[in-house]
C-alpha cells in the first residue's frame, strides 16, 4: 500500500501535469489527493471517454495527461482509446481499477463479468499494462516503464489498480459552486431556415482564425471539408472518437494560452452532451465551441438527429458557458469570432443546410503525422 501523495509527486516530477477522471471507491484516496493538491490540474469528467479525450488534448499541447476510472467504465473509453489514441498515436497514462478481480473477495454483482475481462480488453486494444504499484520502492520504476513504453510506441499505457493499493485519504476541499452567467445570446430557437453550407461556415471560421489559432474539426465531413478548404498545421482533423472534439479542446485550452476553436456537429454533440457540463464548469477563457448543425448524420447517409427538438444554446448556457450565440449567417459567425472583447468560454450554434462538395478528399497524411504536426504547432505558439 502506498500514499497517494507519493505517486502524484513522482508523476509530476516526470511531467504528468493534467489529470482527469471519474470516481471509483478504489480511486477515492487518489482522487481526493489530486482534488486537494494545488500543484495538480485535475478535471473531473462526466464519463470515462471524455477523461481520455481531455488527457489527450493536454498531451497534444505538451503536458503529459492521466485518465483514471473504474474498470466498469472502460467500455465508455473504448471509442477514443481505439479511434483517437491508437489512430493518432496519442499516449496517455491510464489508471483503471480492477473491481471484481478473480480470486478476490466478492464484489458488487455488476462487476462479475468486467473483473475477469479487464486486462483482456486492454490486450485486445493493444494497450500495454501492468498492475498499479503497491510499494513505495516500485513507484518510480513503474512510472519510468510507462514513460518508456509511451515514448517508444506513442500509445497509452495502463496501470491496473487492485483494491487496497493506496492508503485512505479524506477529502478536505469541496467543489466550488459556479452559477451559470450568460452575457449574450443571439438568434432564437426554432429559426431553422438556414441557407449556408458547412463549407460556408468553415470558410468564415478560417477567415476569423487566421494562421495562429488551432482548429479542431469533428469526425465526418467537417474535418474533411476543413482539410479541403485549407490544410494547415494548426488544423486537427478528427476521424472516429465521435463527440470528443470539445473535450480535446478543453485539454488543450487548460494547459495552453491563446484561443482554441473546436468545431463540432449536431450528431456528435448529442452523443456526448455531458461534455458541455464539464466544459462549462471549467470555463477556460480561451475555448470557443462551435456546433455546425444541419440536423443529420450526413456522412453516414443523412439519418436525422433530434437537434431540431433541442435548444442546444439553452443547454450550453445552463452548463455555464459564458457567451452563447445562435447564427445562420457566415458573415455573422465571422464577426462574432473577430470580436476583440469576446472573452470567456463561448458556444456558437451555426445552422447549416445539408450537402457537401463532390469528391471530398481525405487527408493524405497519416493520422500520426497529422497529430505530430498539430502538437508541434501548439507547442511552438
Amino acid at each position: 500500500m502506498i500514499e497517494a501523495e507519493l505517486f502524484v509527486r513522482q508523476a509530476l516530477e516526470r511531467g504528468f501535469g493534467l489529470w482527469s477522471g471519474v470516481p471509483c471507491s478504489y480511486l477515492k484516496p487518489f482522487i481526493n489527493h489530486v482534488i486537494d493538491d494545488p500543484s495538480v490540474r485535475y478535471i473531473p469528467a462526466v464519463n470515462e471517454g471524455d477523461a481520455v479525450a481531455i488527457a489527450s488534448g493536454s498531451h497534444l499541447a505538451g503536458i503529459r495527461g492521466v485518465a483514471m476510472f473504474q474498470n466498469s467504465g472502460l467500455g465508455n473509453a473504448v471509442n477514443p482509446l481505439t479511434s483517437l489514441n491508437n489512430t493518432y498515436r496519442i499516449p496517455v497514462l491510464l489508471i483503471v481499477t480492477l473491481r471484481g478481480e478473480p480470486g478476490a473477495p466478492p464484489d458488487a454483482v455488476q462487476h462479475g463479468l468486467m473483473g475477469p475481462i479487464t486486462t483482456a480488453m486492454l490486450d485486445v486494444m493493444q494497450i500495454p499494462w501492468e498492475y498499479f504499484p503497491d510499494e513505495e520502492a516500485k513507484v518510480g520504476e513503474v512510472l519510468d516503464r510507462a514513460i518508456a513504453s509511451m515514448d517508444g510506441t506513442s500509445l497509452p499505457y495502463a496501470l491496473v489498480m487492485r483494491k487496497g493499493s493506496v492508503a485512505k485519504k479524506a477529502l478536505k476541499s469541496s467543489m466550488e459552486i459556479r452559477v451559470p452567467k450568460v452575457s449574450r445570446r443571439g438568434g432564437a430557437f426554432f429559426e431553422t431556415d438556414a441557407n449556408a453550407s458547412r463549407s460556408d461556415m468553415l470558410k468564415a471560421i478560417l477567415d476569423a482564425a487566421g494562421d495562429d489559432v488551432p482548429l479542431l474539426g469533428t469526425t465526418g465531413y467537417t474535418g474533411r471539408e476543413l482539410y479541403a478548404l485549407n490544410d494547415r498545421s494548426g488544423n486537427f482533423y478528427m476521424a472516429g472518437s465521435m463527440g470528443c472534439v470539445s473535450s480535446i479542446g478543453l485539454g488543450i485550452s487548460t494547459v495552453r494560452s491563446g484561443r482554441v476553436i473546436a468545431v463540432d456537429g449536431d450528431g456528435a454533440i448529442l452523443m456526448r452532451m455531458g461534455a458541455l457540463a464539464t466544459n462549462g464548469y471549467q470555463r477556460p477563457e480561451n475555448l470557443v465551441h462551435i456546433v455546425l448543425d444541419n440536423g443529420m448524420h450526413e456522412s453516414t447517409g443523412g439519418q436525422a438527429t433530434v437537434s431540431a427538438s433541442v435548444d442546444l444554446c439553452a443547454v450550453a448556457a445552463a452548463c455555464g458557458y459564458r457567451n452563447v450565440f445562435e447564427t445562420r449567417s457566415p458573415e455573422e459567425l465571422r464577426d462574432l469570432l473577430s470580436q476583440k472583447d469576446l472573452s470567456g468560454i463561448t458556444f456558437i450554434r451555426a445552422r447549416t443546410i445539408p450537402g457537401s462538395p463532390e469528391d471530398l478528399p481525405r487527408p493524405t497524411q497519416r493520422p500520426e503525422e497529422l497529430s505530430k504536426r498539430f502538437a508541434a504547432f501548439l507547442q511552438n505558439r
